[in-house]
């Protein structure tokens, strides 16, 4: 006897408390891991004129990084079915503090750059995909095929500066780096072109980087529904009314001034210590 499905439409019996089953179409995390990582001596690839500045600074301090782009690309792996390659390349700009003599240092900006290869199963699939976008009084464009190959996301945050040092070109090996094969995207994040010769002094940065790896798949769902999700606050515009009459209405920014000890972890309010 065949097994006893529900299907998308309404329910009744067992399944009285709710109105229907609805078909969905979402994407389904096949595998995922997370990491910390510490990238340590990382080169920093200067500006022009921030290469000037370093190469008669005494120190660096490192004031800001931040994370302007990332690569990503996915492969399958031979002889292991269902599991697939992620490379991931890491783009970071660094904002860093040249101190030259006793004065107020100079910031300067730099790339420097992360590879990361981790393997996640992603399961398999073997359909040709084909869709197309919605034009307005035109024939629809169609999207070129894909293959089912699983979407590989990365999760990020920006890098925790732990360190940075300033070596002459004698300490270390400072090959030259092709920067013409840079993205264009990362370039425009920087005021001057970046500087990639080898015969200078080098800044070599070190960094703390959480993130999350993951493959998904789209799926198609059966859920269960209540109802169509329509809101019931209204929307209320802003009044007209004394501005000075506005602002006696706000309450005292007390942490602003006083800033509390610590915080509850769940909703940011004052609480005890763990």
């Amino acid at each position: 006897m065949a097994e006893n499905k529900i299907l998308p439409g309404p329910l009744c019996g067992s399944h009285s408390g709710f109105k229907e089953a609805v078909c969905i179409s979402a994407n389904g995390v096949y595998d995922s891991c997370k990491d910390k990582d510490c990238l340590e001596d990382l080169p920093v690839y200067l500006t022009r004129c921030g290469q000037a500045v370093v190469d008669k600074a005494i120190n660096v301090r490192c004031r800001k990084a931040e994370i302007i782009w990332v690569y990503i690309d996915v492969e399958n792996v031979p002889f292991n079915r269902g599991f697939y390659s992620v490379d991931i390349k890491y783009f970071f700009k660094i904002t860093l503090d040249a101190f030259i003599g006793v004065g107020k240092p100079h910031t300067v900006e730099g790339l420097a750059t992360f590879d990361k290869k981790v393997i996640l199963f992603g399961s398999e699939g073997t359909a040709r995909i084909f869709s197309s976008k919605y034009r307005p009084n035109s024939i629809d464009p169609q999207i070129p095929e894909k293959t089912n190959m699983p979407k590989a996301v990365v999760e990020v945050v920006d890098p925790i500066c732990l360190d940075a040092k300033v070596v002459d070109p004698c300490e270390k090996c400072c090959c030259d780096c092709d920067v013409s094969s840079l993205p264009d995207y990362v370039c425009r994040c920087f005021d001057d072109e970046i500087y990639g010769g080898g015969d200078c002094r080098r800044v070599y940065i070190t960094l703390g980087l959480f993130s999350i790896v993951r493959l998904e798949r789209p799926l198609q769902l059966l859920v269960p529904a209540y109802d169509f999700c329509i809101p019931e606050k209204e929307c209320v515009g802003v009044p007209d009314q004394d501005p000075c009459s506005l602002f006696s209405k706000l309450k005292f920014p007390q942490d602003e001034f006083f800033p509390p000890k610590c915080f509850d972890e769940k909703d940011g309010k004052r609480g005890g210590c763990g």
